[in-house]
């Protein structure tokens, strides 16, 4: 199963390491990652697959609600399905 991971907020040290290690922890494997800063706004958006994940996508969406409040971004997480019919044009 693959799902997008957006992470938006202003700018710190951290944030991409943070976020890393926390998939990471989880045998959640990053396929593709893109992110820039936009005026001092950073903005991540990664391809993300939970094949190998043992947590269930709503807990995984709890605890990066909870990371994301520790880092002062926004963070979502939206099966790649979903996303994909949300921004079809």
């Amino acid at each position: 199963m693959k799902a997008i991971v957006t992470v938006v907020g202003s700018d710190k040290v951290g944030i991409i390491a943070k976020v890393s290690n926390f998939l990471a922890e989880r045998e959640i494997n990053i396929d593709d990652i893109s992110q820039t800063v936009l005026e001092g706004n950073f903005v991540m958006m990664m391809m993300v697959d939970l094949s190998r994940s043992a947590e269930r996508v709503g807990q995984l969406k709890d605890e990066l609600d909870v990371l994301g409040e520790q880092l002062g971004v926004s963070i979502a997480m939206m099966h790649e399905r979903v996303f994909s019919a949300m921004h079809r044009i």
